[in-house]
């Protein structure tokens, strides 16, 4: 475990405490009949706080980034066969029909 990786989990637990003030800080309101206008400003810095945490850990946790270089034999659009025939693309658009004859009602 990196330094990275348990700033990250750092951030999500400040996350999380800022949520739990949050549902507490609405329930103190309700107890006293006053209107949510928004959370108070400790669990704002505490969400902006841990933004920054688990920004910093995703960026830094997954290794550093390597270039993409498009005549590159190990790039998969290269190792494709050239037969494409027995290619299927599966999408949702497959439930719509091919035609579709929408006329507005005047």
């Amino acid at each position: 475990m990196g330094l990275g990786f348990v700033i990250g989990v750092f951030g999500g637990l400040i996350l999380a405490h800022a949520a739990y003030s949050t549902i507490q800080y609405r329930g103190l309101l309700k107890i006293v009949e006053e209107e949510f206008s928004g959370p108070p400003m400790n669990v704002v810095v505490e969400l902006l706080l841990g933004l920054v945490f688990c920004m910093w850990a995703a960026l830094t946790v997954p290794g550093k980034f390597l270039s993409i270089l498009p005549h590159s034999e190990e790039n998969r659009m290269v190792s494709l066969p050239a037969n494409l025939d027995f290619m299927i693309f599966n999408h949702r658009g497959k439930v719509f029909p091919l035609e579709m004859d929408l006329k507005l009602k005047h």
